[in-house]
């Protein structure tokens, strides 16, 4: 469902699809950028050029260059030096959120949580004390 809100790039008012997360003068602007960096890199001696040397030869901002990738518009598979970065250490990547390292470290920490909450579930569980009442006679 559409959603009014502000552009995050001029502030303008516009109605946010599933489309377009940027305003209507934005998304042209963003069409013409993604225009320079697919000319650039189609170009058989920029193939092999990451994301800083795409930014410097095309003047586009690197985080643009990481939103193309990151919505598919970007196919990195005709590029092998193009990936983004690792959200937690920004190690560059050229697939999800996370690099191997950061996903074995996440799910490291989970299990010893899981672990911690299970444990302290036990605690609990042996802390009940059972009550009886005495009967006098």
């Amino acid at each position: 469902m559409a959603e009014l809100m502000n552009c995050p790039n001029c502030g303008g008012l516009f109605v946010k699809t599933n489309i377009r997360d940027v305003c209507e003068n934005c998304y042209k602007e963003e069409s013409k950028a993604f225009e320079m960096v697919y000319k650039f890199i189609r170009r058989r001696e920029n193939r092999t050029a990451t994301i800083f040397e795409t930014s410097e030869g095309t003047g586009v901002d690197e985080e643009l260059i990481i939103k193309f990738i990151r919505t598919g518009r970007l196919q990195l598979a005709q590029f092998p030096n193009l990936g983004y970065p690792c959200q937690k250490c920004r190690t560059i990547i050229r697939e999800g959120n996370l690099c191997i390292d950061c996903t074995k470290e996440l799910r490291t920490e989970l299990s010893t949580f899981e672990k911690e909450q299970e444990r302290m579930k036990e605690l609990k569980e042996r802390n009940k004390s059972t009550y009886f009442a005495e009967k006098k006679f």
